[in-house]
């Protein structure tokens, strides 16, 4: 029996890299989530739930706001109270956002505080 001859090709260790790391995004692994990190998305859920909420608020109180300014400013006269009254609105809604953010960060940490501290003092036992 005769041994073939044959092109052989070792890739390089960059490639090498490149391959281990193309062939990990394909590896089912196990994911152990260990309990600072279940604290660590709890207390992110809470400014998280807080900032979209406040956001949605005042983007719409700065749409109302344009909406009041461009009545005044385009159309004005009969519509100048409707948009100066309209343009008000706009602006509470606006000052509103960040007293709304608070009130979602209070409610919030209150409705999640027995899990965190339940939590915490595990963490600090071990």
């Amino acid at each position: 029996m005769k041994k073939e001859d044959g092109f052989s090709y070792k890739y390089s260790a960059h490639e090498q890299e490149e391959i281990r790391r193309i062939r990990e995004k394909y590896i089912e692994k196990e994911k152990t989530v260990s309990k600072l990190d279940v604290i660590k998305k709890l207390d992110k859920s809470v400014t998280d739930a807080a900032t979209a909420i406040s956001l949605v608020v005042g983007i719409i109180g700065l749409l109302v706001m344009g909406t009041g300014m461009s009545l005044v400013m385009v159309w004005g006269g009969d519509y100048m109270l409707a948009g100066i009254i309209i343009g008000l609105i706009g602006i509470a809604l606006v000052a509103s956002a960040y007293p709304i953010y608070n009130f979602v960060v209070r409610t919030k940490r209150k409705k999640i505080a027995p899990e965190i501290l339940r939590l915490t003092d595990e963490l600090i036992e071990e």
